[in-house]
């Protein structure tokens, strides 16, 4: 095998094209009046279409239904008025440090709505393989769909995954249909499998203790999310926790109470150094450090990490990370 630099250095291509990208514009939209009172609430449009749709209420400029047909698949409101589409990979096979990941660990694509004005802005996160990127990439730029990030989230895992951060302003349908025409591209299954499994062979009590949080069971995967205490602004709007600025802490079982864990903590410029000192004496492995956008206040960086060892242990080394970081009080 390769070593790591190496196949790095013959994926150049792939990382020019996140650099040109970095300036793109997105879709702009010409539906209506300015309903900027309208961003916050966002509720199904009563109206025959965003053009007719009424100024009297938070969220009836857009028409979700019309969204959801666009994409080919259904969303749910989340907090924060942001309409989000979960898009989990379930017809990829990657193995990481000898574990076979499930998509509700690190392989959920995902794309997220919130409005502005007469549109919307978007953001999201598609996981790719090597062979769909460079196709994904270019139908996504002909509509107006541009890329803010390109990176890893497991450390050394087959086959090669490249997760790609995107961004879209403008008008909701033309950003899902681009986005269903590039996602057309890849395996990516039409519908989303039903992410019912609720039963985890983890002590998810024990584990909330240690993180001095609780979270949830899905597809699987025991999901934890922390959101930053202030509040994230980019593109002109309010970025939510809903919208990709929580810190995400996933453990799944790998058995006898073990647990591979991986997710990303959010964090300032000053907060960096003390998470990855902190990681690090708990022997969690720092897998990548990045930005998701390129406007964001305060600036971000999103660090991903990995280990496979006691979930109970892994969870007090996660805490002690998270208490290096301005979290939200649990």
């Amino acid at each position: 095998m390769q070593p790591y630099h190496q196949r790095i250095s013959q994926r150049t291509p792939y990382l020019l094209v996140l650099l040109a990208a970095l300036g793109g514009t997105a879709c702009s939209s010409s539906n209506g009046e300015n309903r900027e009172a309208q961003a916050q609430a966002g509720r199904p449009s009563r109206a025959n279409g965003m053009a007719e749709a009424s100024a009297s209420a938070p969220g009836d400029s857009v028409n979700w239904a019309a969204v959801d047909q666009a994409l080919g698949r259904k969303g749910e409101m989340q907090p924060g008025g942001v309409y989000k589409f979960s898009i989990p990979r379930s017809d990829l096979q990657v193995t990481s440090g000898g574990v076979r990941i499930k998509p509700a660990l690190s392989l959920g694509s995902w794309l997220a709505f919130k409005p502005k004005g007469s549109g919307t802005v978007a953001m999201g996160d598609l996981v790719l393989t090597e062979e769909e990127y460079n196709q994904v990439i270019a139908r996504l730029q002909q509509g107006g769909v541009a890329q803010t990030a390109v990176h890893k989230h497991l450390p050394e895992h087959s086959p090669a995954i490249w997760w790609t951060h995107v961004h879209a302003e403008g008008d909701p349908v033309k950003i899902a249909q681009t986005v269903k025409a590039a996602l057309a591209l890849t395996a990516t299954p039409a519908t989303t499998p039903n992410a019912s499994v609720t039963a985890i062979d983890l002590d998810t009590a024990a584990i909330n203790r240690a993180l001095g949080r609780s979270g949830k069971v899905s597809g699987g995967v025991y999901q934890v999310n922390v959101p930053r205490a202030e509040k994230i602004q980019a593109s002109g709007i309010e970025v939510p926790a809903s919208m990709g600025t929580a810190t995400v802490l996933n453990f799944q079982s790998t058995g006898g109470g073990r647990a591979a864990i991986n997710g990303d903590f959010v964090m300032t410029r000053d907060e960096v150094q003390r998470v990855i000192a902190a990681l690090k004496a708990n022997d969690i492995q720092v897998v990548t450090i990045h930005n998701h956008m390129v406007d964001e206040e305060p600036r971000l960086f999103f660090m991903h990490f990995w280990a496979n060892d006691d979930a109970v242990k892994l969870a007090r080394g996660l805490r002690a990370a998270l208490d290096k970081t301005g979290s939200a009080p649990a």
